[in-house]
């Protein structure tokens, strides 16, 4: 998957790669912001505040975050072609620091440290084990009354993933090895997703994207957006 993701940052053929931040972050900067004017003004995203990128790609949502709303921190990314790519736009950011790193090693940063963490498409890649062992680094690494945004594919309404899982399973419920690419890949239910972060985390907001359907027929996969707060 490493040769796949540099080929992909050097020359995109399979997918469009941007640098543009993602919508869905910045929709969630806007939500933070209305949230924190109804708490007497007191702003969450400033100078202070700590982001782990999990999964960073060429550094578009740390940088947007840094030149925005003066945030620091860290991305990780199993790509060396895409951190070369974030290490150049982001030289000039000394509050951000790239690294070559798999998400399914531990992380390493000291236990309440961080203020966002960021999930957006990356962790579906994880077995079951794995989920559960980057869900207690996560809740590690996150101070109390910190964030996560979590954006992964999203089951219900989909039938092009509903077909994936049919004919390409990968041994684990709502889980199929990709025909393409041949990797492993997890989509999630509400359901699932509510009962994995409950107990540490309050959902604050699930967004779903639209169905996606062209002449009654699924042609983009669906995914969903969650806003969740670690608990005390």
């Amino acid at each position: 998957m490493k040769k796949f993701w540099n080929k992909e940052y050097k020359r995109p053929a399979h997918l469009a790669l941007s640098t543009e931040p993602s919508e869905d972050l910045e929709k969630f900067t806007r939500w933070l912001e209305r949230s924190a004017s109804r708490r007497n003004g007191r702003s969450i995203l400033n100078p202070l505040t700590k982001v782990l990128d999990l999964g960073c790609g060429n550094g578009r949502n740390l940088i947007y975050l840094a030149k925005n709303f003066g945030c620091h921190g860290v991305g990780y990314d199993n790509s060396s072609e895409a951190i070369k790519q974030a290490k150049g736009v982001a030289e000039t950011r000394t509050i951000l620091n790239f690294e070559i790193r798999s998400i399914r090693e531990p992380i390493l940063l000291p236990d309440n440290s961080i203020n966002l963490v960021l999930d957006m498409m990356t962790s579906h890649i994880l077995r079951a084990e794995e989920r559960q062992k980057f869900r207690q680094e996560i809740i590690r690494v996150l101070k109390t009354g910190g964030w996560l945004l979590f954006k992964t594919f999203l089951l219900e309404d989909d039938d092009h993933a509903k077909r994936l899982l049919r004919e390409h399973p990968a041994g684990e419920p709502n889980s199929y090895i990709h025909p393409k690419f041949k990797v492993f890949e997890h989509v999630w239910t509400i359901f699932e997703i509510k009962e994995f972060f409950s107990p540490n985390f309050e959902v604050h907001k699930i967004e779903k994207s639209r169905k996606h359907r062209s002449h009654g027929r699924a042609f983009r996969r669906r995914t969903v957006t969650v806003y969740l707060q670690k608990r005390d």
